[in-house]
């Protein structure tokens, strides 16, 4: 009997940098390489320009008085001041607090709490979303947040103005001072309470996590990575910009936000080696009219995750976009987030039916949920891993973080896996109830705390039913107050606008008279996944 549980070798040794000293390497290494394009503002930088432009803003956030380990809060969409922000922090010892583009101000405003945000860099606007009206509305009750520093604003020259009273050896003083063991990061992700729980991750956690991803990608100095997936998540800022620097390759920007045809334009125009994306994003780009048109013959490469891919969109991405190595990878925001991905020589079968083995320095195993006792391949239980990329925990909360991961530094995922012989990794489903649409984790029970002020639900119960576009989409069962006047599915919508994130707001609404129970008095969710998730 084999048991459910592998580690992964490697010729590579792990990295010992911190952030800031991997990319004075690149620099050293490929100064006169593109590090970084922005296709909208057509503005791109050579290695040799990155660097500098990362110290000056690293000796402006110094100037403005941020300290090793203060939080330093990004709230943007995709653009070049938001890849600068993460490096020039990194390189000051200063933990960049990821905040999702999506939120609200009633999200913002727990997040600048939790974490203790000091100082804020924020877009003014995107789309319909108000940035600075929504900082402002909670400044006030943020007593800790210093400063604010808005894109394409005087403030934001302000803060860069500011690298002029600061000399160069100051800047190297602090980074003497620098472990790859600091935390250097908070990516806030859902959690039992409702609120999310901020995962709290060091250089060596994610500058190790996207070294070894692009190791199984191949990536050079030669590849150049078009990037539609968002910054703030470690899909885009680990996957694709620390794997990239780390190579000495591109990164490339396509729009502020998801765009299949500026994806495509940008992935043409660049001459991109890879691309990346949830199974969403690709098969909007090749249900686009005039996807023929575009050359793509320049990709090799990339990676799909966040939800399983359909093989008819596997095949054709292969095909028709010419990623005959793209890679399927599985992992959490606490695990820096991949532990296992396919590799660039499997079949369509492995692409299509798992998420892949175990990454080098990683270890993985499948064990009884009840005991912890790790079972047989080919039987179901809970995924764990164990590593380098395994979070410091979650930021001063840390009950939550005991909770997570044990005494023997296992991370308990909560997803329900089976480790095939070979060794490749099936996921099956999920313990906990969260919801993953579209690649964005949600857990019910914020949404159901915030539907319970609403005036005409009496209670509520959020479920995650099968959707073909978006993996899982989110279902509201209510009861309402008076049965004669049930809300509406407008009107929940409505109620949510502007109040939760657009992928948290309920997209069905089923009216019910009661729940189904269990003996004990509790809701059977899984009785109303299966009574609604085929209507």
């Amino acid at each position: 009997m084999t048991l459910s549980y592998a580690h992964g070798t490697g010729t590579a040794p792990l990295l010992g940098d911190t952030i800031g000293r991997n990319l004075d390497r690149a620099v050293a290494a490929w100064p006169e390489r593109e590090a970084l394009v922005d296709v909208p503002s057509g503005t791109r930088w050579t290695y040799a320009e990155f660097g500098a432009a990362v110290e000056e803003l690293a000796r402006g956030l110094l100037g403005f008085g941020v300290a090793r380990g203060d939080r330093v809060g990004i709230w943007a969409v995709n653009r070049a001041e938001w890849v600068l922000t993460q490096y020039a922090t990194a390189r000051i010892g200063a933990i960049l607090v990821n905040i999702n583009p999506a939120y609200r101000s009633r999200e913002l405003e727990y997040v600048l709490n939790q974490s203790g945000v000091a100082l804020l860099i924020a877009s003014q606007a995107h789309k319909t979303s108000d940035y600075r009206a929504m900082v402002e509305a909670v400044r006030a009750s943020c007593p800790r947040l210093r400063s604010v520093h808005y894109l394409d604003d005087a403030s934001w020259d302000e803060l860069l103005d500011e690298a002029g009273a600061v000399g160069e050896e100051r800047l190297r003083a602090r980074q003497a001072e620098l472990s790859c063991d600091d935390p250097i990061n908070i990516q806030y992700t859902s959690g039992t309470t409702g609120f999310p729980k901020g995962a709290t991750l060091s250089h060596h956690n994610i500058l190790n996590n996207g070294y070894f991803v692009g190791e199984m990608l191949g990536y050079t100095e030669r590849d150049r990575v078009c990037v539609p997936v968002p910054f703030y998540h470690c899909f885009g800022m680990v996957l694709a910009n620390l794997a990239a620097t780390s190579h000495g390759g591109c990164i490339v920007i396509p729009a502020p936000s998801f765009e299949p045809a500026a994806t495509l334009r940008a992935v043409q125009q660049e001459r991109c080696t890879a691309l990346y994306g949830v199974p969403t994003m690709f098969i909007a780009e090749l249900g686009l009219p005039e996807f023929a048109s575009y050359d793509l013959s320049s990709l090799r490469t990339g990676i799909m995750a966040g939800s399983p891919c359909p093989v008819e969109v596997m095949k054709r991405v292969v095909a028709e976009m010419h990623m005959a190595e793209v890679s399927i990878a599985y992992g959490m925001t606490e695990t820096s987030p991949v532990s296992t991905q396919t590799r660039r020589e499997d079949d369509l079968e492995r692409r299509t039916g798992t998420v892949g083995r175990v990454l080098p320095h990683t270890e993985v195993k499948v064990v009884d949920p009840g005991t912890g006792v790790t079972l047989p391949r080919g039987t179901a239980g809970e995924l764990c891993t164990r590593g380098y990329s395994v979070m410091l925990g979650y930021w001063e909360e840390p009950e939550k973080t005991a909770e997570a991961v044990d005494a023997g530094r296992w991370m308990h995922t909560g997803d329900l896996a089976v480790m095939r012989e070979d060794g490749y990794v099936q996921i099956v489903g999920r313990i906990k109830d969260m919801i993953i649409r579209g690649g964005e984790n949600v857990y019910p029970r914020e949404i159901e705390e915030f539907l319970y002020s609403h005036p005409q639900i009496a209670d509520v119960q959020v479920v995650g039913v099968p959707d073909e576009r978006y993996g899982e989409e989110i279902l509201a069962c209510v009861i309402p107050r008076d049965a004669a006047d049930p809300p509406t599915l407008e009107g929940v919508a409505e109620f949510c606008r502007d109040r939760l994130a657009h992928y948290k707001v309920p997209r069905r609404l089923e009216v019910l008279s009661a729940f189904p129970m269990t003996v004990s008095g509790k809701v059977r969710k899984v009785e109303l996944r299966s009574r609604y998730g085929t209507s």
